[in-house]
């Protein structure tokens, strides 16, 4: 049994400290709430990201340290340098090995599915965010400082995801009420959809195996599918009344911006939904001899998940 950390407690953080429990392991996760699941093996501290001494004290003998944090998207330039200064301080002060959840936002925009060896040139603040992140991650492990991975994954899905999710809060509900759906972008461009529990399973396998550091790895993810195919697929699995699938109009997703921070955030991250957006996992599924979840019973845990987080609710 040895001891792991996980840092933010958010839907991936929360998945990948009960997987970790599941399978016998120490766990510590960390976040500012003190939240995350209740199991045993799973201990859960209250501590700040960017605090690098007390991390490093409650990193001290794990084997690795998994950084699953999300700051709001409006603080992304402000909170995010502190925060993952410390979380690679720490796992050079204790030698863990350092497991970066990443994303997609780190490329250009896509004339083609994307890579792991494609250039880091992203056309977003938010882009240049994390590629200053993981560049400071691998220099050091140049550098003999540290071991470091980052797993990247494209936009989530599945139980738990709820409204940062374009699969989640705003998509699921109003389908099994047979109400219709907006998209922000096109609905009709193929998109790649990351299931959660593969995103966990994908950072718990790099952290477990010497292959995965030193690179950036994707996330097995299943083929590209449209907004509104997913849609579809959803209204059939659930015995729902077919999807009725809707454009929200740049225009009103601007004015909306206004009001809404996270809405006002998406506008330059707009390229990802008005074009093919396709991840290329085959790099972690021929060295790591995984796959992604099927898309049927990824949809039907998503189904089971809110039809009980609803029940609840009324």
């Amino acid at each position: 049994m040895n001891r792991h950390v996980v840092v933010g407690a958010g839907q991936v953080g929360s998945e990948v400290a009960r997987l970790l429990a599941e399978r016998g392991h120490e766990v510590v996760l960390v976040s500012r709430s003190g939240s995350g699941p209740d199991l045993p093996g799973i201990r859960k501290e209250v501590a700040d990201a960017a605090d690098r001494e007390r991390l490093t004290r409650l990193a001290a003998g794990a084997e690795a340290i998994y950084n699953c944090v999300n700051p709001p998207y409006p603080r992304w330039a402000q909170d995010w340098p502190p925060m993952a200064g410390s979380l690679l301080a720490a796992a050079e002060a204790t030698g863990a090995g350092y497991v970066i959840l990443g994303n997609l936002y780190v490329y250009a925009a896509p004339g083609r599915p994307m890579k792991e060896s494609d250039p880091l040139t992203p056309p977003s603040a938010k882009g240049a965010v994390r590629v200053r992140m993981w560049q400071d991650a691998l220099a050091a492990h140049e550098a003999g400082r540290v071991r470091v991975t980052e797993i990247r994954g494209s936009d989530y899905f599945g139980p738990g995801c709820l409204d940062q999710s374009h699969l989640g809060e705003r998509f699921v509900p109003p389908l099994l009420a047979g109400r219709t759906v907006r998209h922000v972008g096109d609905p009709d461009q193929p998109h790649s959809w990351t299931y959660v529990p593969d995103v966990a399973r994908s950072l718990v396998a790099a952290a477990a195996d010497d292959r995965s550091w030193g690179r950036a790895w994707h996330v097995p993810t299943g083929p590209a599918m449209t907004y509104r195919a997913v849609a579809e697929r959803l209204c059939e699995l659930a015995g729902a009344p077919g999807p009725a699938v809707k454009t929200m109009p740049h225009w009103l997703v601007r004015t909306a911006g206004v009001f809404s921070p996270m809405l006002g955030e998406l506008e330059e991250l707009r390229y990802q939904f008005v074009r093919p957006f396709v991840l290329d996992s085959t790099d972690f599924q021929t060295v790591f001899g995984t796959a992604p979840t099927p898309l049927d019973e990824a949809l039907t845990a998503t189904i089971v998940w809110w039809r009980d987080r609803l029940a609840a609710a009324a």
